[in-house]
């Protein structure tokens, strides 16, 4: 037994991937393995002392042990194994590996002892996670986190190593998509974690400006201005210009028409004293 025990453990140290435990001594536990790795899942204190235990998966019968002989129901080794300290250990794990196992103990009389139920998750670990970054018309700075592989991923956000507070998130956030105010700048994580991984991905972001730009532009701004006051003056100025002209015309004329007037009499009573004189 010591020997088979020793070779499956060899096996085991071969295998690749994440390496989850589980502690499934309680009826009910939940564990997780991740796709293509291990997990240890500790069923019994001890087993030296129980004469036959078996284990079942969705009530098929997959391990036997009775006075250590270990009969195995899986076709491919894949490290099935229980050690002394009641650990089992499976490796290379697949998709078709969650279910429902269940553990049965038996005494010497060949009556169950015990029985408990877990149930195993197998869950895509997360293998890297992308950060960015833009900066919107107010100012404000939109950072989205996105994550390859991973199942049910969860994300989680901390700015110089604390979490963010309303008084720097704009509202209507995403989880995985953020939006921060103006004056927020700093060291900004972004952590994608399921039950069987855990990654971050970190970023230095500073304000976006956008804030100053009025204030930027404001001589520009005032120039702008001053040169509409003044073109819509000289537009009034023209404008009026243009109006007053037929008036300046029209006095011209009158004052032309009076002086040839004045004239004309002029000439005429010069005349008339010329005529009076011949007569006398």
């Amino acid at each position: 037994m010591e020997a088979v025990v020793g070779l499956l453990l060899m096996m085991c140290r071969v295998s690749h991937g994440v390496e989850t435990y589980c502690d499934g001594r309680q009826d009910g536990a939940q564990c997780y393995g991740a796709l293509g790795g291990t997990v240890n899942i500790q069923l019994m204190d001890n087993t030296s002392e129980i004469p036959r235990y078996q284990l079942s998966k969705n009530s098929l019968k997959i391990l036997d042990v009775k006075k250590k002989n270990v009969i195995t129901k899986i076709k491919e080794q894949r490290c099935l194994i229980f050690p002394g300290n009641g650990t089992f250990r499976l490796s290379n794990l697949k998709r078709n590996d969650s279910g429902s196992y269940t553990l049965q103990t038996f005494n010497s009389d060949g009556r169950t002892s015990g029985e408990w139920t877990l149930q195993l998750f197998i869950q895509a670990p997360v293998s890297s996670v992308l950060l960015v970054s833009e900066c919107l018309s107010q100012g404000e700075r939109r950072v989205s986190c996105s994550s390859e592989g991973g199942d049910s991923p969860q994300y989680s956000w901390t700015l110089d190593g604390r979490t963010l507070t309303d008084a720097e998130l704009s509202v209507n956030n995403e989880s995985n998509n953020i939006t921060l105010k103006q004056h927020v700048s700093g060291r900004l994580v972004c952590s994608v974690r399921n039950n069987v991984s855990n990654v971050s991905k970190e970023q230095k972001i500073s304000t976006c400006g956008a804030g100053l730009l009025p204030l930027l532009f404001l001589p520009v701004i005032g120039g702008v201005i001053s040169a509409v006051v003044i073109f819509l003056f000289v537009g009034v100025a023209v404008i009026c210009a243009q109006r007053r002209k037929p008036n300046n015309k029209s006095t011209k004329h009158k004052v032309v028409q009076n002086d040839y007037e004045e004239m004309m009499s002029l000439s005429c009573s010069s005349r008339g004293s010329k005529w009076r004189k011949e007569g006398r």
